[in-house]
């Protein structure tokens, strides 16, 4: 999760803060051509873009109001969705060095990033965002709800180490992605899926739904 990010088709949210550095990491893959507005829209970038800290952006994106859903009834209600074992997050007892994780995107217009060529609004976005999660934690299949929905580009899939730890062959620091994305990323166990909000600051590109693979 390191140097500085560059757009090309669909890797969003890698931008290293400045000063990280992250180890060396296989090339990424080439961009496709973005599908049909109706199932997802997939702006051209580069495979890391949609994970690491953005370019500073005017201020216009960098207060833009925090969009924060409805909680969800905790009782079991007759619109409760169900899950599938093992999916709703799980704090470990202490958070790990190392964690893989894959994620599905949802950004939306005016977002930096794949955002820049999005129509989808940030209400739609949000809505789209939370019931992909739904879908997600109720069994569907991560690798493919990502193919179909996500803004970066597949498989979506990044190992990050923990603070004080030196990141391995293809692993990013965890302080060199946006805020929310280790946040989650490192508060859940293996098979667990969550949310990164967003957030003009922690989480700028839009909505992440992250899976915990290791």
């Amino acid at each position: 999760m390191s140097p500085v990010a560059r757009w090309s088709a669909f890797g969003l949210m890698l931008a290293l803060a400045s000063g990280c550095e992250k180890a060396p990491e296989p090339s990424s893959p080439s961009s496709s051509e973005p599908a049909k507005e109706a199932s997802k829209e997939l702006p051209k970038k580069s495979a890391t873009a949609a994970t690491k800290k953005p370019e500073p952006v005017d201020d216009a994106v960098a207060t833009a109001p925090l969009v924060v859903p409805k909680l969800r009834d905790q009782g079991k209600g007759a619109d409760e969705k169900p899950s599938a074992t093992g999916t709703m997050p799980v704090k470990p007892d202490k958070e790990p060095d190392h964690v893989k994780v894959q994620h599905i995107l949802i950004a939306f217009r005016g977002a930096p990033g794949p955002g820049q060529k999005l129509s989808r609004t940030k209400e739609d976005a949000q809505k789209l965002a939370h019931e992909i999660l739904d879908r997600a934690r109720a069994g569907e299949n991560f690798d493919e709800l990502m193919k179909q929905y996500s803004n970066d580009e597949p498989p979506g899939i990044y190992s990050m180490a923990n603070n004080g730890i030196t990141a391995g062959q293809g692993e990013y620091a965890r302080s060199g992605m946006v805020g929310a994305f280790g946040n989650v990323g490192f508060a859940i166990s293996p098979g667990n899926i969550d949310i990164a909000e967003y957030d003009p600051k922690t989480s700028p590109f839009g909505w992440h739904i992250i899976k915990r693979l290791e």
